[in-house]
């Protein structure tokens, strides 16, 4: 059983603004210390034979410059990689779009300790405002908190072995609401009204953990 309040709390979420070439954009931020030394999370970061195993297949030319894709997900250049340090990338899903607008994603890495390593990452996107409005933080956030508890449990030895009948399990269910509503106080904390913040959480649930059908 996944400890899912535990996992939800160790997560600290930022909503924010930045740049992209194309014009003023959103950015996501998640925090978390995982136990494991920093050499091993950046080889669960990169090395397609073990990515694949806590997030999906991935294909590509593995080196800076270089592009990959994530099987059925989205995909992109490497932009930035300083072992064990720091990783970007770019983030495309669906049609490519005007140049220098695709999204990035930007991952460091700092030991703490021999065995722990803080991983801040960051996610910065033009979203459109209709679609912001609606979902607000959570429409990506909250897929980044499965993919963050996915990376925790394979460091720790574990992984979900079906994770889309885990997604709608009773826990996975637990897990998502719980990560809405984070990614709505998230959203609070950078100054969003209250009735905003209560329209978002309601959309990115029913997104990603919609009511169970009834016969």
């Amino acid at each position: 059983m996944i400890e899912i309040v535990n996992e939800i709390d160790a997560i600290q979420r930022e909503v924010g603004s930045g740049r992209l070439p194309a014009g003023e954009a959103h950015v996501i931020r998640l925090r978390r210390t995982f136990d494991a030394p920093i050499d091993d999370v950046w080889d669960a970061l990169t090395d397609p034979t073990r990515s694949g195993r806590w997030f999906l297949p991935i294909s590509g030319d593995y080196r800076l410059g270089g592009t990959y894709q994530f099987e059925g997900n989205a995909g992109g250049e490497i932009v930035e990689c300083a072992r064990p340090n720091r990783l970007k990338v770019t983030w495309v899903y669906g049609p490519a779009p005007e140049p220098g607008a695709a999204s990035e994603v930007e991952i460091r890495l700092s030991p703490e300790g021999d065995d722990r390593t803080k991983f801040d990452f960051a996610h910065t996107a033009i979203v459109p405002e209709e679609m912001w409005g609606e979902y607000g933080p959570g429409a990506v956030g909250v897929g980044w908190d499965g993919g963050l508890l996915g990376l925790g449990l394979h460091l720790g030895g574990g992984s979900i072995s079906d994770p889309e009948a885990w997604q709608v399990s009773a826990e996975g269910r637990d897990f998502y609401q719980r990560s809405s509503i984070a990614w709505g106080e998230a959203s609070r904390a950078a100054g969003v009204d209250d009735a905003t913040v209560a329209r978002n959480v309601a959309a990115t649930t029913a997104f990603y953990a919609p009511p169970e059908a009834t016969t």
